[in-house]
């Protein structure tokens, strides 16, 4: 904002497992510092951070969104925070990666109750891959069986000793102690003492003239601290812990003094762009900006949600896309409160805004003053990991069906949708089946299309094991001028790293050069339909050695015709096999559902490769083929209560058994006869 100094934003991401209460923190802040008039929930439909019509239903947040408010502390300036909630269930993991992405601080919620879990080590690693800064906040302690000793001992166990808590509940659990308040150990105890010790200690050791302030017994200043522990919390050797109750806000006065104490502005964590260069963070600098997330309001149209890094953006001025290389006018935008939306005159490093209907402008692209260079490294998402063949009930509707199928890509980066050219399918992809029926469902509300999901074809290919000879001789006799055309060629399976795969052999002239390119269009289309299946057929090497040819009747259009016959007579003489994709496949899971998702792997042909621990949960790798693989994203959450999750990517092509190749064959023939018909 105009008025806001830069050093005086905090802006952070809550990440963590779905159900651990990183909504329900989220609308006790809003409340607590007057953007919303009420103490919202999730539970209730209340929420001002769930407020889609979607997560009501569903109760859980689907999408990443920013909000904005101001926090003034006791005798201090005013802050702003900057706030993202992210969802925490495995299927929309693309949005809690969009919006740490432009965090400068993760803050990592943990459920007092149910500890740390699946979700919270996949947020933990999340901010390791991008060495974010980190602070963690242990909520639900007013309920029965919480423990925070007990989730903070567990962080520290996993994480080290850099997690040290500031703040903690009494033993009644209806006070917080803040270890960085006046004379914490008058209530905490030498417990308070101790960790206060530990932190100033921290803040110490990130200047020297602090370190040498603190080893001569000097008392350092709260300011002093304050810089020194944003400076450890920055650097990422220091994780400060928090405990709060959302529901009866016991804890949040504590957690937004330290908040504004302990995270660090956007000027105290460097930011650097795709070539390393230094963002300047400075009001006065040029503006850079990156696009972390697209919305399509239905009232505004297209909303591109912008973090700043640097200068200032103002209404009615000209910017530029680095990403795109074109021009953009910048009209209004806004700073985003759920559905609220509030007019920005400016924004500076550190906000987030909402700018509506750019035209060239999209996901990752980087944004800057005309003249400027940056561009920044776009964000990564992980692959797919469950596909469905889409189709339209009602005849007619595919261009409501592709205009939805954009849509729902465009808001949701892990959503791919593709057209398979090789099974000439319609597909869409995504992390698993809920966020594939929120997309469907969107589908038919918004653009009024009945969609119908089912399992995909598979990619089978075919090759040859053997050489094989093969031969066809094309001669048509039906008056006046005939079709002749003879080829002789020899396939075989081509070696790796051979590139050379069609070879003109023939000598003497017995098929004239320039029928051979003919010759070699007819085996191409021969390629693409096999002799086993009719699947397309790799790696093969063919070599045309001899042919005739007539003066009069031979002509291109013969030679095509005898090549393609002759090739499929020498591939059903070369041993074919078929052959399927198979995927590697990256599980983890906890240590008690190993039998469980092994005895299944080996149940579905699967290959264990390997087998690893992490952060406490047990990491398989093995190979599965993909016929196998289209619905393991939510069989693996019933085996493992919700708690597995994989990754997965195309490993290579391998032969299929010969059992479940000739029921395919068999699928294949029975297929072609009813075509035929």
């Amino acid at each position: 904002m105009k008025d806001m100094p830069v050093a005086q934003v905090r802006n952070f991401a809550l990440l963590g497992h779905t159900g651990s209460g990183k909504t329900a923190l989220l609308d006790a802040l809003l409340f607590k510092l007057g953007v919303n008039d009420r103490h919202g929930s999730p539970e209730n439909g209340t929420s001002v951070a769930d407020w889609t019509e979607e997560e009501r239903e569903r109760k859980i947040s689907i999408w990443a969104k920013p909000f904005d408010a101001r926090f003034t502390p006791a005798g201090g300036a005013a802050h702003r925070l900057v706030i993202a909630d992210t969802p925490g269930y495995a299927d929309f993991v693309g949005q809690a990666i969009s919006a740490a992405a432009v965090a400068d601080l993760g803050v990592v919620v943990i459920d007092a109750v149910a500890g740390i879990q699946v979700g919270t080590h996949r947020a933990w690693r999340q901010c390791e891959q991008r060495k974010l800064p980190r602070a963690i906040v242990i909520t639900g302690i007013d309920r029965e069986n919480a423990d925070f000793d007990t989730a903070a001992n567990a962080a520290i166990g996993l994480w080290g000793s850099r997690c040290i808590p500031a703040t903690f509940p009494n033993a009644a659990r209806t006070k917080i102690i803040d270890v960085l308040a006046a004379a914490p150990e008058a209530e905490g105890g030498e417990r308070a003492a101790e960790l206060r010790s530990r932190l100033i200690e921290a803040a110490a050791e990130t200047d020297d003239a602090l370190v040498e302030k603190y080893l001569g017994g000097e008392e350092l200043s709260a300011a002093e601290i304050a810089k020194g522990l944003r400076a450890a919390v920055a650097g990422g050797v220091l994780t400060p812990m928090f405990a709060v109750s959302a529901k009866t806000m016991v804890g949040l006065p504590e957690l937004l003094d330290n908040i504004v104490r302990l995270f660090p502005s956007p000027l105290e964590r460097a930011v650097s762009d795709a070539e390393g260069k230094t963002v300047d963070p400075a009001p006065t600098a040029p503006f850079a900006g990156f696009v972390w997330r697209s919305i399509l309001d239905p009232f505004v149209g297209q909303l591109s949600l912008v973090r700043v890094y640097g200068g200032t953006l103002r209404s009615d001025s000209e910017i530029f896309n680095a990403s795109k290389q074109q021009k953009e006018r910048v009209g209004a935008f806004y700073f985003l409160n759920g559905k609220k939306q509030d007019p920005a005159p400016e924004a500076h490093a550190g906000d987030i805004v909402a700018i509506p209907k750019l035209k060239h402008t999209g996901l990752n692209d980087t944004l800057c003053a005309p003249g400027s260079t940056f561009r920044f490294a776009p964000i990564l998402f992980p692959n797919p990991v469950m596909t469905f063949a889409v189709s339209c009930k009602t005849q007619g509707d595919e261009d409501k069906l592709s205009i939805g199928l954009r849509r729902a890509a465009d808001e949701d980066p892990t959503l791919r949708v593709e057209r398979n050219t090789e099974t000439h399918e319609l597909t869409i992809s995504g992390m698993g089946d809920v966020q594939l029926q929120v997309a469907v469902e969107n589908m038919r509300k918004h653009n009024k299309v009945e969609v119908e999901l089912h399992t995909p074809k598979v990619a089978y290919k075919e090759t040859i094991t053997a050489r094989g000879e093969g031969h066809y001789k094309h001669k048509k006799q039906s008056g006046g001028r005939g079709q002749y055309g003879e080829v002789y060629l020899r396939v075989e399976p081509r070696a790796p790293g051979d590139e050379e795969w069609f070879v003109d052999a023939i000598v003497g002239g017995a098929i004239p050069g320039n029928f051979v390119p003919a010759v070699q269009k007819g085996v191409v289309e021969g390629l693409q339909r096999g002799a086993l299946a009719g699947y397309p057929v790799i790696n093969v090497k063919i070599t045309v050695y001899d042919g005739s040819y007539h003066d009069v009747d031979s002509s291109e259009i013969a030679f095509k015709i005898a090549a393609e016959r002759a090739l499929r007579d020498g591939l059903s003489k070369a041993r074919p096999v078929l052959l399927e994709p198979i995927m590697k496949l990256t599980i983890q899971a906890p240590d008690q559902c190993m039998g469980d998702v092994t005895g299944d792997l080996n149940h579905r042909r699967g290959r264990i490769l390997g087998m690893d621990s992490q952060d406490g949960l047990q990491i398989i790798v093995a190979e599965v083929p993909q016929a196998e693989v289209f619905q393991y994203s939510s069989q693996l959450r019933s085996m493992t209560g919700g708690r597995g999750s994989f990754d997965l990517e195309f490993s290579r092509m391998d032969t299929v058994p010969s059992n479940i190749a000739q029921r395919i064959i068999a699928e294949a023939q029975k297929h072609k006869q009813e075509e035929e018909e």
